[in-house]
């Protein structure tokens, strides 16, 4: 199968059911009518109207769509192939092997495209997120309708067992929704009034009423449903290594066919017909549809994969990217941290106790919305009495001073001792110190720090263990830069960067990195947007329903968890692997083949069989990619 390959399979994708069953009878009743013809022993010219009416019921479909192609300038595709190869052997009277050329060819075709259509289902089986109605109340009832047709500010009705069809607000009831769909993991999520919530999750139970935030082809799901489906069109270099090759191969071996017809003959006085008849024999071989459908759908398969696994890559050349990396960089908040502030650390002085300087230290911060204030009271985790709080100062950049039952509390950082001229030892800390003295006298500090997630450390382990290495490029201070890199055992990190810095390191990394390799970036996706375009590949983490991750980068990860950057790279191995096999495989058979024909070792039949079969065999291999 030549360049044309990929557009004939196009068509036969949008073939129902309809069509495979009016392809299998016609090929049935040719077989029939081709046996009738090898049984009864006809001569003259019913003989030939028997073989030409099973040839034209198997294959007349096959020679229209040559000549229409031909009438369009496209000549070498795998109708023209089979079409010449067939008329060929008709035309010299090899009948019975002209039409079992068409019929094993449809049979072939009918199994290959089976095979994909079984892949594409599969895909679309693991991505099925697609909803098919929205519930909304009119008159007292409730009634379904196309998701097209809300509009934002609508409000629709999700059941237990439904999937979510927008994104919107619950503004009514309570859920636990399954976000499998999404993220990969069957992870449970409570929605309540106020809760952001996702198309493509499905509510597990529960009634809930959503305000509609975003039409539906603003909505996630759509936003993913289009991502996976327009992968295809960015070709890795494997791909268009094979679309360059078919271009010039195809008409290569019909010149070849040619030349195997008439030179043996010309200059060795063979017997015309047997070379003629071996040239066609070379014709039917010499089809790269074992190339031309095996290697996209491979990548089509592991793109696939990935998106089971909550992985969505942008295309085929991203996946190859992603399969040789050198370096990987990451962003430190959000992307191997939480992103949320806890107290990590209390350290009371001798004779406080640790309850006491969290209940001093929390009720002197009742009054602020800080995330330091926030992250201590929800530390302390008991309802505060307003009324022992008084005389709340708070003091830009050093903390807060107030009375808290009759003592004055003093809660804040080194410059607010000071500022007090309090006594204190300064503390060292990973994170944020928040010291507390009361009456001008400290009784400990509590540390307050971002929490490094729970599969950081399995993350740049398993990365190292791949070979390949890893770096922290972040805004924050070297302190807690350094520590986390030290816990999670980075080779590199560069602190208290801007965005324009993290480019210039990402460069300078690009410039060191091993000849084909690629370096990777991971970020939040909102904030690093030019680094995430700068790398080879760029991942955005945790971007369960940001548009704005989704569009920068070239992987998108739909939950929080960096350890899936390691199974994006194994995915994306997987892949190509299956891919250089295909290669390999589908080049060394057809060129044995086609030594065997061109000594007729092979004959018309064998030819079919090795086309048809080598295909089938390299389609099932790329089916691997599906699975991880």
């Amino acid at each position: 199968m030549c360049n044309h390959c990929s557009s004939h399979h196009q068509e036969h994708r949008h073939h129902n059911h309809d069509s495979d069953g009016v392809t299998l009878f016609r090929v049935f009743v040719a077989i029939i009518i081709l046996l009738v013809g090898i049984c009864i022993h006809f001569s003259g010219w019913v003989k030939f109207v028997v073989y030409l009416t099973a040839y034209l019921i198997s294959g007349g479909d096959v020679l229209f769509k040559a000549l229409r192609n031909i009438l369009k300038g496209e000549v070498f595709d795998e109708n023209f192939l089979m079409g010449l190869a067939s008329a060929g052997a008709f035309a010299i009277g090899e009948y019975p092997e002209a039409v079992m050329v068409m019929v094993l060819y449809q049979i072939g075709e009918y199994f290959q495209d089976k095979a994909v259509e079984k892949s594409r289902n599969s895909i679309s089986e693991l991505m099925n997120i697609r909803p098919d109605y929205a519930n909304i109340e009119s008159g007292g009832n409730i009634i379904k309708v196309s998701p097209e047709k809300i509009k934002i500010g609508d409000i629709i009705i999700v059941k237990s067992g439904e999937k979510i069809p927008l994104d919107g607000i619950v503004t009514e009831g309570s859920a636990v929704v399954d976000t499998s769909a999404l993220t990969g993991e069957s992870r449970p999520v409570e929605l309540k009034e106020g809760s952001n919530a996702l198309s493509g999750c499905i509510n597990t139970n529960g009634v809930i009423k959503i305000r509609i935030t975003k039409e539906f082809g603003e909505s996630t799901v759509t936003k993913i449903l289009e991502l996976v489906e327009h992968a295809a069109s960015k070709k890795a270099k494997a791909e268009n290594f094979i679309t360059k090759f078919a271009r010039y191969y195809t008409p290569a071996v019909v010149i070849g066919a040619v030349f195997l017809a008439v030179l043996p003959p010309l200059f060795t006085g063979a017997q015309f017909s047997i070379w003629f008849s071996r040239a066609l024999t070379f014709l039917v071989i010499s089809c790269p549809c074992a190339l031309v459908i095996s290697v996209p759908l491979t990548f089509f398969a592991g793109i696939g994969g990935a998106s089971r696994n909550g992985i969505l890559v942008k295309g085929s050349s991203y996946l190859e990217a992603l399969a040789n990396p050198d370096t990987v960089l990451f962003d430190k908040t959000g992307t191997l941290t939480k992103g949320t502030f806890s107290v990590t650390k209390i350290v009371a002085s001798e004779g406080v106790s640790e309850a006491g300087l969290l209940e001093y230290t929390a009720k002197a911060e009742n009054f602020s919305n800080h995330l330091i204030a926030l992250s201590l009271k929800a530390a302390y985790a008991h309802k505060i009495n307003s009324e022992e709080i008084t005389s709340v100062t708070e003091l830009a950049g050093l903390g807060v001073k107030a009375d808290v039952c009759g003592d004055t509390i003093l809660v804040g950082n080194d410059k607010l001792m000071n500022k007090y001229s309090v006594e204190y030892k300064k503390a060292s800390e990973y994170g944020t110190v928040v010291y507390t003295a009361k009456n001008n006298t400290c009784i400990g500090y509590t540390v307050i720090s971002d929490e490094i997630k729970d599969d950081s450390v399995e993350t740049v382990r398993s990365l190292k263990k791949l070979g390949i290495k890893t770096g922290i490029l972040t805004g924050d201070n070297s302190v807690s830069a350094d520590y986390i890199a030290a816990e999670l055992g980075v080779d590199k990190v560069y602190s208290q960067l801007l965005p324009a810095d993290k480019v210039l390191k990402v460069e300078e990394v690009l410039a060191e990195k091993c000849k084909g390799h690629s370096v990777i970036f991971a970020g939040d996706g909102i904030n690093d947007a030019p680094v995430l375009t700068r790398a080879d590949v760029g991942i955005a983490m945790g971007a369960l329903g940001s548009d704005s991750a989704i569009e920068a980068a070239d992987v998108v990860i739909m939950d929080d968890k960096p350890l899936k950057i390691v199974t994006a790279v194994r995915i994306a191995r997987k892949t190509m692997q299956i891919v250089k096999q295909n290669i390999v495989f589908a080049i060394g058979i057809k060129a044995l083949f086609l030594i065997l024909g061109a000594f007729g070792l092979v004959t018309m039949w064998g030819a079919v069989f090795a086309d048809v079969g080598v295909a089938l065999l390299a389609v099932l291999n790329a089916l691997r990619a599906l699975r991880v």
